[in-house]
């Protein structure tokens, strides 16, 4: 099950609730009470350069041309 962020609305404090994605999100903090409010993070996974294609895995000689027709 995904990890969400949550942060008290009162005092800002950042919570890592764990939850189905079928959830409604909460509007409470499930042990305490206190409101709380959903955040935005950054995923855990980054590309950087130039870039990924499909030809970067195949091997010389191999596709270039679809054989649709004849």
């Amino acid at each position: 099950m995904p990890t969400y962020l949550y942060k008290n609305i009162e005092t800002g404090e950042i919570y890592e609730l764990v939850q189905s994605m079928r959830d409604e999100a909460y509007t409470a903090h499930p042990e305490t009470g206190v409101p709380v409010k959903r955040v935005l993070a950054r995923p855990g996974i980054s590309f950087k350069g130039s870039g990924f294609y499909v030809n970067d895995s195949r091997k010389s000689g191999e596709g270039g041309k679809s054989g649709g027709s004849e």
